[in-house]
């Protein structure tokens, strides 16, 4: 059994979603597709709850009026007769739940508000896409994650029950899989003990798919993106990228967390985990090579690994009395960074100051430095960049740097961050 997860780029409009069917179709082994919401769905929701919860529920009304159209506009344009009319009226019922979502939202539960709400995208994409492929003859069944993937009550960052929902993943899909269908399943959600929505947060879609791999013992997980694969550089903000072949999990662990927008170390997991391969693969040409991520590669040569972080600031803390930056010091100051939730992208200290290089989220660094400067006297920097290197070179080096001045610089042997401005 393989493991396919598509994005909404993937299905945003009912062309690109007829693409997918050779993709699908030629697929040597059984599948487990994993569905995002179609292409902006999830901003639209998004707006929904904001009219639900802090504006005005009759716009939010509208708003889901018009979602309802569009979804069933796209319905028509991949199926025809008793098919289109059997999933107009299954889709009907969703948006009747989603205009009781919003009658139900509350400012003073937002977050729970907001799961009700952005989790419905997910639900009627995948039961357009399920729709469609057996219209096709294809032999898929429609699986509803909230019955597979159980979390705690966090809600927009729900942490998974992972016991309860291998053992969901083995009744519900592997059943189903043993029965000889394929499954379509929904990413980024799942259901709380009471049956209330959630969404996983960040990447959630990814983790997913990671995730079923892992409990149903997948032989892989392929991410169909609009890309040829992994670059080792944002080709939006960097000349000549270079596509890399093949890299391993701990390296694209460490990509991500120097700020990459690649993988999300919480999907390599229970990948790496398992040594189940990931691969990453162009739905918009499906004959191109793409890139695998797995334990070990067979060549260890990477070129330099990029990361620009924009829109930091860095902090420089220093002691009121010149007193020494103790490990009290550090302490007390890690514990304020850790309350705010608040990120340490790059950090220094000396015997008298502290230096962290942070996102500049403007509410959360205002709380910060007030908090800091009970004690401490605070400096900072706005507007810099953060430049990460992985395998740098000299060269590399002094070409991404020329011309912009060097706030602080950190070298290991493999790595190089600079904050530059």
């Amino acid at each position: 059994m393989q493991v396919y997860k598509f994005g909404g780029a993937s299905i945003e409009s009912p062309e690109r979603m007829q693409a997918l069917l050779p993709i699908i179709s030629d697929a040597k082994d059984q599948l487990v597709v994993v569905v995002s919401a179609m292409g902006k769905t999830t901003n639209h929701l998004e707006q929904i709850v904001q009219e639900a919860c802090h504006g005005d529920k009759g716009i939010a009304r509208q708003l889901v009026e018009k979602l309802e159209k569009e979804h069933l506009e796209y319905a028509a344009k991949v199926l025809e007769g008793k098919q289109f009319e059997a999933l107009a009226s299954t889709l009907n019922e969703y948006f009747n739940e989603l205009q009781w979502a919003v009658d139900d939202a509350d400012a003073l539960r937002f977050d729970y508000s907001y799961d009700q709400i952005v989790c419905m995208g997910e639900i009627l994409s995948t039961r357009i896409c399920n729709a469609y492929l057996q219209s096709q003859g294809l032999n898929f069944e429609w699986v509803d994650a909230r019955d597979v993937i159980r979390t705690d009550d966090t809600y927009r960052d729900a942490k998974v029950d992972w016991a309860y929902s291998q053992h969901q993943a083995n009744d519900v899909v592997g059943s189903l899989l043993h029965a000889g269908k394929n499954v379509i399943i929904q990413g980024f959600i799942g259901s709380t003990p009471d049956n209330a929505s959630v969404t996983l947060g960040r990447e959630g879609s990814d983790y997913t798919a990671a995730m079923m791999a892992a409990m149903l013992h997948g032989a892989s997980v392929t991410i169909w993106k609009d890309v040829e694969g992994l670059k080792n550089a944002d080709p939006k903000i960097f000349a000549d990228t270079v596509k890399i072949e093949a890299i391993t999990y701990h390296e694209v662990i460490e990509m991500a967390y120097y700020g990459a927008q690649v993988i999300h170390p919480k999907t390599i997991k229970p990948l790496q985990n398992n040594g189940i391969p990931l691969y990453v693969k162009c739905f918009l040409n499906k004959e191109l090579k793409g890139t695998v991520i797995q334990n070990e590669v067979s060549s260890i040569f990477y070129p330099p690994l990029i990361i620009l972080k924009k829109n930091q600031i860095l902090l420089q803390v220093t002691t009121r009395d010149f007193s020494f930056i103790t490990e009290d010091n550090l302490s007390n100051l890690y514990s304020i960074f850790h309350d705010l939730k608040i990120k340490i992208n790059l950090i220094q200290n000396a015997a008298i100051s502290f230096v962290a290089c942070i996102d500049n989220k403007e509410e959360k660094v205002h709380k910060l430095i007030s908090l800091l400067e009970k004690d401490f006297k605070v400096f900072s920097n706005e507007d810099v960049s953060l430049l990460t290197i992985r395998h740098y070179t000299p060269e590399t080096l002094f070409d991404l740097t020329k011309g912009r001045y060097t706030l602080l610089e950190q070298k290991t042997r493999e790595t190089v961050q600079v904050v530059i401005k």
